[in-house]
């Protein structure tokens, strides 16, 4: 046995050696942006890591995300959490269109560590709000570890809450909202529809989880297999969960709320589309989070894309593979939003 438990055939030297290959596209995108690309976020490192994300992460303006009239662009302060700090939405939908729109309620990624609502919101509508005709909120969480849990996820309830009591006012369909995010955001989504189940709140028609963050652990075999190779990486991700739960980091209590993986029961969980790639440090906790949903009697669609690393459709939207998983996302959504 190897010093982590597992047989020395199966170890980490091995699993290197045998990481499922990057899709040939996409392996040409990851050489072209050299070795920085990989480049782990260590604890000593984060503050200088965040600096420069939020430097280089771009954040459109209510002007520009307006887009020429096209779309309907409010920000909104809301009453927080329980510890009564406030709570950043923007919220936007096609422009002109009478009656209540179904509503995407987004959690953005960056590891809850880094990102923000903003940034995100150019593509959603783009590919989502305005072609299947939806409102769009994107929240601006707290971040680790500056906030940490249940913080973020406290945010993420209280505009949850906040956007169901003033649907009418905002032109929303409360009856048709599906909670979603990349990455953090695809964890957060999850625990969202986990704590807002066990609290009796707004009940979504629908979970998108889009290579979701769910399990604090960090010691699945794909954990293990990518280490050095995703572009979110073992030692990444260990960095983002202490960020995130302090003194609790590894705590064998840690509720699901904070980390998804950790519900023993997915049981009366909205319809979930998961994705994940196949070569991505996620691979192994989102395909067991789509099976504990359907062993639960629940549904989930499942996909895992071939050859993908994590954050591919961003770092190489015009790829086959890319294109391939938004089609995929965008027919979910158009059925779940039409039942």
């Amino acid at each position: 046995m190897g010093a982590d438990g597992m047989p020395l055939e199966h170890g980490p030297a091995s699993m290197a050696r045998h990481a499922p290959p990057f899709d040939p596209e996409l392996r040409a995108v990851l050489a072209a942006m050299g070795e920085a690309a990989r480049e782990p976020v260590t604890p000593e490192g984060l503050a200088a890591r965040q600096e420069r994300d939020a430097a280089a992460r771009p954040r459109p303006t209510v002007r520009e995300l307006q887009a020429d009239g096209r779309f309907e662009v409010e920000e909104l302060r809301l009453p927080g959490a329980r510890d009564g700090r406030e709570v950043g939405l923007v919220s936007a939908r096609p422009a002109g269109i009478a009656g209540p729109l179904p509503l995407l309620y987004y959690m953005h990624g960056g590891g809850m560590i880094m990102g923000n609502a903003w940034s995100v919101l150019p593509r959603l509508l783009r590919e989502w709000a305005l072609p299947l005709q939806l409102a769009v909120i994107s929240v601006e969480y707290r971040l680790a570890p500056q906030t940490q849990y249940l913080g973020p996820v406290e945010d993420c309830y209280a505009g949850l809450v906040w956007a169901a009591d003033h649907a009418a006012g905002l032109g929303l369909d409360a009856d048709r909202v599906i909670v979603g995010g990349k990455s953090a955001g695809g964890g957060l989504a999850a625990a969202l529809a986990l704590l807002t189940r066990d609290r009796g709140g707004p009940a979504p028609i629908g979970q998108l989880l889009l290579s979701p963050m769910l399990d604090d652990r960090n010691n699945t075999f794909s954990s293990h297999q990518m280490a050095g190779r995703d572009i979110w990486d073992r030692t990444s991700n260990a960095t983002a969960w202490q960020a995130l739960l302090g003194d609790r980091y590894g705590a064998a209590d840690l509720p699901p709320y904070a980390a998804a993986a950790r519900a023993t029961d997915l049981s009366e969980l909205p319809p979930a589309y998961v994705e994940v790639g196949s070569a991505e440090t996620f691979r192994d906790e989102a395909v067991a989070y789509a099976d504990a949903i359907w062993q639960a009697g629940g549904e989930a669609e499942l996909h895992v894309w071939p050859g993908a690393f994590h954050g591919f459709d961003t770092l190489a939207p015009r790829a086959v593979l890319s294109q391939d998983a938004r089609d995929a996302r965008s027919r979910w959504l158009r059925r779940i939003v039409g039942r």
